[in-house]
This record gives C-alpha cells, structure tokens and sequence, in this order.
C-alpha cells in the first residue's frame, strides 16, 4: 500500500487595520462632595413626615405579617390616609399627597370589596380622582406580568408617578423577582431602583410576607435601607373567629421614640360594609391582664408564666394597679 501525501498548511491569524478596532467605553462617572463645614452652612428643609410618626418623606418603609392576618388592609388604610390628609390607627397624613397602590395579588372584586368598605367608613376624601390611583395585577392583559426586578418594568410604573408622593407595592412576592429570595444579591437591581425613587421624592411602602422568628421572610438585606420596618402579629389569644385583629410592632423605626415607639393592637369590625377599626395600647391590655387574673387569686408566678412576664414586672403592674385603686 503506498503512503498517504498530506500537506500542511500554516495558518495565521488575520489581523484587523488598527483603525478598525474601537475602543472600550468607559462609563463618565463622577460624584460630588460637600465638606462638614459647608453643609453645616447650608439651609436644607427640614425633613416633613408622609405619615406621623411612622414614615418620612422621601421615605423607605416595610410592612410584613403572616398570610390573612390583615396586610393589605392596613396597606389600603395607609395609602387613603394619606391621599386624603387623614388618620389611620395611630398615625397622621398632615395633607393630602398623591398616591399610587400596586396589587400583585388580590381579585379586582375583592379589592373593590375592601375598598368600599374602607371609603364608607371616611369622613374624609381625596380632593379628587388622582389623588388614590391603583395598578392591580388583576387588571392587567392576560399574559401581562409584573415584575420590578426588571429595569423595563420599572420604567413602565414610572411612567405613572407623574406627582405621585407614595407607592405602595403588595406584595414583594408577587411583584418582585429577581432570584432566590434568601439571596442578598437578587435583592441588589431592586435597592437600586428604591434608592432612585427616593432621590426623586418618592416614599415607597414595601408589604412582605412573615418568616420564621417574627422576622419578614427572605433576605434580611431589604432592611438596611429602610426607615421603618412594621410587623404585624397575630395575638397569642387570637381565635380565627374574631377576623381581623393583630398587634402592630415597629422593629426599625428612624427617630420614632416614647409613646409612638410603643407596640399597640388593632382590631377591625365591618358593620353594614363599613370598616370600624378600634386599638389599644398592648401595655394597657396586659396591665387589664394581670388585674383579672390577681383579682382570680392567680400567683404572681402564674401570672408571668401564662403572660410570659418576669416576676418583678409583675410585682410592679400590681403595685401600679393598686396605686390606681384597680385592685
């Protein structure tokens, strides 16, 4: 059999003209600085609050509770709130701002339902139309999703903050996917963007789901730039029953202190279609607490037991109680 000729040829990579290849953008990037004394000059505005005590202008907020226990509720309550300079539990809109209430998960009819019910119980209004404006995911084409993890997304809800001073988004688990929710990182397009509004003179409430821990589920890196983190629990006494009743912690709360600082409970009757919300003070209740079960001849070491209280505390209720001419 004869050898096989092969040839072979060297190959040379082709080269491009140099005034061919385009140099690498790089991105104009440059930041401003102030020094101590000349901020220390300067006259900025003080800043206002959106909702007293609770949340400033320009501010950044969550609310999280357990599924049922009454999240979009307190969401609507806030956001009429403050389109109609109003009051809502505990807290205070000086004057009516524009507000924009995004839905990642109720019917329409359901939310119609709780709005009715929340408008017949207001003796206030928004001065007009604008003032309450909502974008339910149920509204929306069939196909249509929502999802502010994306920067096209984002900038499609922009293009409905036309003097809109607060949004609301319900819920982060609905609205928002950018990755696995305990992964700090996916968590990074979203902040940015939060950030951005703020700097526009947007304030943002962010209503979450409960985890394990009275913590909200996922991430805790949602927090560091917030101002004010609500928690909503379910009362130990709680019977399904009963509907609609909680307790309102606030775990973060920028210069909220004293009495505004302190944990109270809300409770929401529907009478007729028209919401009656009622809230007691959880130390006023616990106080109620322990001058029943003293007056049952209960011990002080029960009494703690059962309320999960220290024994001094109790001594000290008691003694208050007795002060008062309660026992």
């Amino acid at each position: 059999m004869g050898e096989a000729a092969y040839t072979i040829e060297r190959f040379e990579p082709r080269r491009l003209p140099l005034d061919r290849v385009d140099p690498p953008e790089v991105e104009d990037v440059r930041f401003d600085t102030v020094t101590l004394a000349g901020l220390l000059r300067e006259t900025l505005p003080r800043r206002e609050l959106i909702l007293a005590p609770i949340i400033p202008v320009r501010g950044l907020a969550m609310l999280f509770a357990g599924r049922g226990t009454g999240k979009t509720h307190v969401g609507m309550g806030i956001s009429y709130a403050i389109a109609s300079g109003a009051t809502f539990l505990r807290w205070h809109a000086a004057k009516p701002r524009r507000v924009l209430y995004v839905d990642g998960e109720m019917p329409q009819e359901a939310l119609q339902e709780r709005a009715r019910s929340l408008a017949a119980a207001a003796p206030y209004q928004p001065p007009d139309e604008s003032y309450f404006t909502l974008l339910p995911m149920d509204r929306q084409k069939l196909g249509v999703s929502i999802n502010l993890a994306k920067p096209e997304h984002q900038t499609a809800l922009e293009q409905h903050l036309d003097r809109v001073e607060f949004v609301v988004i319900d819920n982060i688990s609905t609205l928002v996917n950018g990755g696995r929710e305990n992964d700090a990182d996916s968590w990074d397009a979203m902040q940015a963007w939060l950030l951005q509004l703020r700097r526009r003179g947007v304030s943002v409430l962010l209503i979450h789901h409960a985890g394990r821990g009275d913590n909200a589920r996922g991430t805790s890196k949602r927090e560091d730039v917030l101002d004010t983190v609500i928690y909503l629990k379910r009362p130990e006494d709680y019977d399904m029953e009963e509907g609609t009743r909680f307790e309102v912690h606030l775990t973060k709360a920028r210069g909220v202190v004293g009495d505004d600082a302190q944990p109270f409970e809300a409770r929401l009757e529907v009478i007729d279609g028209v919401d009656h919300w009622h809230c007691n003070t959880l130390r006023d209740l616990e106080l109620d607490r322990v001058a029943e079960m003293t007056r049952e001849g209960q011990t002080v070491r029960d009494i703690g037991a059962e309320l999960n209280l220290s024994k001094s505390k109790v001594q000290r209720m008691q003694a208050k109680l007795r002060a008062e001419g309660r026992l």
